[in-house]
């Protein structure tokens, strides 16, 4: 059983959406007003998020980054709006996963077992040790030679997806279907600007690699500089 945030306005989503997550054992609090649901997002520590972006008292992507600015809980989107910059925009600001109405129950209820298993998984896998950076799955922290590095959630899910398989080359279209949740679909550009940002904080540059690699025409994979 998980305990589960949705934040919806609609009231018939709510409801169906409410009680289908009820009768899979899940334990459901609900809110129509962004504010409302920000509040149960915070305090309540759940286990996972269900957002609406089409709130009356506040953009969901905005409510998005404010859970996102305190708080490491998955978020599943669920809205109207399908256009592939907003996907991308959405993913990009912290979501896990993106559904767009209408949706089945049914595929709600198997994205929901995903993001939740990714979760349980996540907290079971001990830290990864790639040279002199660490990272820690279950506290979601990155360090480099001992030094705390401030890292985005994606950024997070981006290295530790490398990290995972540190010496393999890992193609970018697979990154966007582990990380981005898009296995057919979105923009690989999305992979190069995070992996910039990640060379940034690692003390290098694509000119000049350390940890990170870029195989041209194959992908990117994550090594041990002193090996």
């Amino acid at each position: 059983m998980a305990r589960v945030v949705l934040i919806e306005d609609d009231v018939e989503i709510r409801r169906l959406v409410a009680a289908a997550l009820s009768e899979q054992g899940h334990d459901v609090e609900s809110a129509a007003m962004a504010m409302d649901g920000l509040q149960l997002a915070v305090k309540g520590s759940p286990d996972l998020v269900l957002l609406d972006l089409g709130l009356p008292d506040l953009d969901g992507t905005e409510l998005l980054r404010m859970i996102r600015s305190v708080s490491e809980v998955p978020i599943i989107v669920i809205t109207a709006r399908g256009a592939d910059d907003v996907v991308v925009k959405t993913l990009d600001a912290g979501a896990d996963d993106y559904l767009t109405k209408p949706f089945s129950l049914k595929q709600l209820e198997a994205r929901v077992r995903a993001v939740l298993r990714r979760g349980s998984a996540a907290v079971a896998d001990g830290p990864i040790r790639v040279g002199e950076l660490m990272l820690d799955a279950a506290s979601r922290e990155v360090t480099l030679a001992g030094d705390r590095l401030d890292l985005s959630p994606k950024e997070f899910d981006l290295l530790h997806a490398l990290a995972a398989r540190s010496g393999d080359v890992i193609s970018k279209r697979e990154l966007m279907a582990e990380v981005w949740r898009e296995p057919y679909g979105g923009s690989e550009r999305t992979v190069d600007v995070h992996l910039s940002w990640l060379r940034s904080k690692l003390g290098e540059s694509a000119q000049e690699p350390r940890y990170l690699h870029t195989i041209h025409g194959v992908g990117v994979k994550l090594v041990d500089p002193s090996v």
